[in-house]
């Protein structure tokens, strides 16, 4: 149950970060001293990055869990080893 809740709290720590940072950059873009077609133009450009950004997003997000999970199992296979009951503590 807490693993859930932690993927979740990181799906919308991602999610308000990415939309954050597009809010950033549609604010620098309509700010910018460019013409209207020129603006457009490039709101679209940052729209499509955006897409794909949140595409690839969730598979980044499960294999850096994965990689996690299988690092904190081998400290805890190697901690377990090392205080281990049949060690000899002379």
């Amino acid at each position: 149950m807490a693993h859930e809740n932690q993927n979740i709290s990181l799906g919308s720590f991602l999610t308000a970060f990415v939309l954050g940072a597009a809010a950033g950059a549609t604010i620098a873009l309509l700010t910018a001293p460019r013409s209207g077609r020129e603006t457009r133009a490039q709101l679209k450009d940052v729209a499509l990055d955006l897409k794909q950004t949140m595409e690839r997003a969730p598979a980044a997000i499960q294999k850096a869990g994965a990689r996690a999970m299988k690092a904190g199992q081998a400290a805890y296979e190697q901690a377990r080893g090392e205080i281990s009951p049949t060690t000899d503590h002379s």
